[in-house]
């Protein structure tokens, strides 16, 4: 029986482990998940596991939070012993935060194959430091589990083998097909006193967005002009809650305490349309026909744009305010892309345990470095 270790550190991971890990149970393996304890806070982390049914992790190497180095500094010494004792025969990471770049690098040098869920997505935006994550990832993995053509045709035009690449489909998609009933039969619009179709969602949280504070009130300016035809909600994420409140935000724009999975799925389900900086939020919105309008220059996942309901508005307030309302004026028609029909997990599996590539990286004999 192969022993697989599943690796999850923050909130986007989870969405995307949990059917990977069930998939690969049902076929034999014996599945051990890691959480690196990037995200802690529990309404970014608890209530994930509770919503989605996800098992206690096996392993909690509680590294918290701290700067880009810090933090993959501690999950590489953290982890590394802990794969010594486990002995994999094979490591999955999945999407694109400190946790996944960390866990690869430290799985690259010990020997264990390394399968990458989300692999050859790709913004081409060297400032966003989760491209660095999944672009170092890729080069060190075994297994490229693509989960849409482009991000398949990225890895191919890099000078990855063929059989390195496998287009999986997105798990994403399996979750949220998965749970989507449970989520509309959630209480979460008379809690918060909305009517289906006729409010606007909203997520913030990128570092180019919340961090700089005159990008943030130009975002809040355009959102504030938004809400005037269109109210809007605003699950306000951990990380940009202060500098909200430094800012200032306008009238018409609700904040509210994060959302859990299935709470967050059916605000989504029931919007006008949704406004984001998350590359997670642009699928969920192509695979339920919302539109939306992603507040960013660029995105790795251009596949919601030329297929789904998704629109790039940049950050520039002008840009953005015309952007929503040629998006409510005239909603782009949902498309869902190819292989997003609820059983990536199960390709991966396949891929995984019924002759997936074996690596042509040499397997490491000695731990000590000498360098």
């Amino acid at each position: 029986m192969p022993r697989i270790v599943c690796v999850a550190g923050a909130r986007p991971n989870y969405m995307k482990i949990k059917p990977v890990m069930d998939a690969l149970e049902r076929r034999g393996a014996e599945v051990i998940l890691v959480h690196t304890g990037q995200h802690y806070d529990p309404a970014m982390n608890e209530v994930f596991f509770t919503d989605l049914g996800i098992r206690p992790p096996d392993h909690f190497l509680g590294v918290g939070s701290g700067t880009h180095a810090e933090q993959t500094g501690r999950v590489m010494t953290a982890f590394e012993p802990l794969l010594a004792e486990l002995s994999p025969d094979v490591v999955v990471v999945v999407g694109d935060i400190n946790s996944t770049l960390a866990c690869a690098l430290v799985t690259a040098k010990a020997g264990p194959l390394l399968a990458h869920v989300e692999a050859g997505l790709r913004s081409r935006d060297w400032g966003m430091p989760e491209e660095v994550n999944r672009v170092a990832t890729d080069r060190v993995s075994d297994y490229l589990l693509a989960p849409s053509p482009d991000a398949a045709g990225n890895l191919r035009a890099e000078g990855y083998r063929d059989d390195q690449i496998h287009l999986v489909g997105n798990v994403m998609i399996d979750t949220l097909l998965a749970n989507l009933e449970r989520a509309r039969a959630s209480d979460v619009l008379v809690r918060h006193g909305l009517a289906r179709g006729e409010y606007g969602l909203v997520t913030l949280h990128r570092p180019a967005n919340v961090d700089d504070p005159e990008i943030l009130a130009g975002l809040l300016k355009a959102l504030g002009e938004v809400a005037g035809r269109c109210p809007l909600l605003l699950p306000v994420h951990p990380r940009a809650a202060e500098r909200l409140a430094a800012v200032g935000v306008p009238g018409g724009i609700r904040l509210v305490p994060p959302a859990g999975y299935l709470d967050f799925i059916a605000l989504q389900d029931s919007a006008r349309l949704v406004l984001t900086d998350s590359g997670g939020v642009q699928e969920e919105t192509t695979a339920l026909g919302v539109p939306c309008v992603t507040l960013r220059d660029n995105t790795e996942r251009p596949v919601t744009v030329e297929q789904g309901t998704n629109v790039l508005a940049g950050r520039d307030p002008a840009r953005i305010v015309s952007t929503v309302h040629r998006v409510l004026d005239d909603p782009p028609a949902p498309r869902r892309p190819e292989l997003w029909d609820g059983l990536a997990s199960d390709r991966i599996a396949a891929v995984l345990l019924e002759g997936g590539t074996a690596s042509s990286r040499p397997r490491p004999t000695d731990q000590t470095s000498t360098i």
